[in-house]
Parts: structure tokens; sequence; C-alpha cells
């Protein structure tokens, strides 16, 4: 098997590439090579083939498949998670014609109302969609989101073996705790759960987290650090510490995301490839970390087949 290496001052740097990527600052490829199918597992597509909602007053950018190829190309991760975005309300073909044209290295999570139906589930299920995302903090096309939305949901999918994944603000996932630990299906929590660097392991919410992820049917996505870091990047150096507990906590329970095209941010001001090695710091240079984050943990999560031969470290 295969392991991510984390790179060290004695090994050679992959050369980089002079293409510039849609969406993504720097040029250079991640200062070591990633495992075969390595993974994604949070980024979104916007297609201008595809309307937003009418609810949605910012302009989507133009991020399409064949523009996250090249991202692909750079970091040299082969699977990808296609997260449909707040733009689209409940409206998920864009992501669906993603997953389509990615085919078996790819798998999506949608956004649906709480009356989903289960005949639109099955259908989704079908085109490769494994879990719901429920988001508490930006627009949504149907208003505020409500904790009983998310139970609901939870409902709903448990039986398809699907998961919820949940954005929200720190403050929201204690206001839901009770809820959280009750979930019939497993729990995402989107983007480290915001949590902020300066307080790290030391906040209320992480305690949550930590026994959230000890009750064994919760997974945190590693993405998102630009989110809340003072130091901003592309180091990203407040979130290290964070990072790096989280990872030692739960290993086999933590996803990384590179949340391409990072419509939070300034555009063309993320470094995906930079993202990349500040994941190699959270793993502290522990390579089966590493290789379970990208490789193992995805395909446990969202069901990507596994080649023949292949055994996932546990």
């Amino acid at each position: 098997m295969n392991i991510a290496v984390a790179p060290s001052p004695s090994s050679s740097p992959v050369p980089s590439i002079l293409l510039p990527v849609p969406h993504s600052a720097g040029l250079g490829r991640p200062g070591f090579a990633l495992s075969p199918l390595a993974c994604d597992s949070h980024m979104h597509i916007f297609d201008t083939r595809f309307a937003s909602s009418p609810h949605w007053q910012r302009q989507p950018p133009s991020a399409p498949v064949q523009a996250y190829r090249q991202l692909q190309a750079r970091l040299g991760t082969q699977r990808a998670v296609v997260v449909t975005p707040s733009t689209y309300g409940t409206d998920n073909r864009c992501t669906l014609d993603a997953l389509a044209q990615m085919g078996g290295s790819a798998r999506g999570v949608a956004v649906v109302g709480e009356d989903v139906t289960d005949a639109e589930l099955q259908r989704l299920d079908a085109h490769g969609v494994r879990g719901l995302r429920v988001n508490f903090v930006t627009p949504q096309s149907w208003g505020v989101t409500t904790p009983r939305m998310l139970a609901t949901l939870a409902g709903k999918v448990a039986g398809l073996g699907w998961h919820i994944q949940v954005f929200a603000h720190p403050e929201q996932l204690l206001d839901m705790a009770a809820l959280l630990k009750s979930l019939p299906a497993p729990l995402v929590v989107d983007h480290m759960a915001r949590l902020d660097p300066a307080r790290g392991v030391t906040s209320e919410a992480f305690a949550l987290l930590r026994h959230l992820l000890d009750d064994g049917r919760t997974w945190i996505k590693l993405s998102g650090a630009y989110m809340r870091s003072a130091v901003g990047g592309p180091s990203y150096a407040d979130t290290v510490a964070l990072g790096q507990a989280l990872v030692a906590h739960a290993p086999a329970r933590m996803l990384w995301g590179s949340d391409w095209p990072h419509t939070t941010e300034t555009p063309g001001t993320v470094d995906d490839a930079a993202l990349v090695e500040l994941l190699s710091r959270w793993c502290a240079g522990d390579a089966l970390a590493l290789h379970r984050i990208l490789v193992d943990n995805p395909e446990r999560l969202y069901g990507f087949e596994t080649p023949a031969g292949t055994t996932l470290t546990s």
C-alpha cells in the first residue's frame, strides 16, 4: 500500500507546474506526492448552464468540472466529493451533472428541503449522492434552517446508509448538542466547526466535538482554515495547534477538503497547494494519519470502490 509521504528536509519537492488553476493562487504543486486515490472531500462545482436560486444575491463563479480537473492535476488528488452550494438552493442538477462527468471517482452531498420524498432520495442515491448538507450559516432557499429540519432529514437518510453534513457556528452546535448526539445517521461537521483558533482546544465547542468523536459516528472536515484564521494564508499558522489536536484525537474520522473554488474568500487568493501542506502540518508528519485522511476515511464514508488487493487501515 502506498502511503502519502509528509515532506521532510531531505525530500525533493515535486516539480512545479506553470499553468494557473482557476480560483487558485500560486503555480506550484504540494511539496510531496499524495497517495493514489487521494480524495478532496469538500469542493463545489458552479456551471453557468445551471441558474442560481432566486434567493441567492451574489454572482456565482464559473467553476466547472473541467477547471476542477486542472486543480486535481496540480494537487495529485484523484477522487472528489461534490457538495451542492447554497447558490443553487435545493436544485442539485449541477452536482448530479458533475457526478456524471466524473464517474466513479466522485460522490455527492446534496441539499434538499425537509419535505423531500423517499423517491427523490433514491434517485439521488442512484446518481452517487451519499449525504445531505444542512446549512445553518449562509442563506438558504427555504429561509431559516431549524434543528427540527436537521432531525427530520437525518431520519429520512438513516435507512440509505447516508450521512448528515452540518455547517454551523460553534454556538449553534452547542445549542444542538443533545440533538447531534441522538441523530440516527452519521454526522459530518463542516469546516472544523468554524472553531476560533485563538480559543482552540480550550473552547466548549472543541470539547463537544471530542465527545461526538468518541461516540464513533461523527466525522470532521479539515477544511476552510481561512474562515477563522487571523494570520491568513498561505501558512494559516494559528490553525496548526487546533488541527493537530483534532487529528491526534481521531485520525480515523477526519476528512480533508479544499473547499475550491473558495467562494468565501477574495477570488484568486487561496493557494490550494499550501492547503495540502497545511494538512501535513496538522498531521504532525504522521504519514499514516495523512493516508487515512486522504484515502481510507473517504473510502469508508462515501463508499468509493476499494481496488482489489487494497487493505484499509483501521
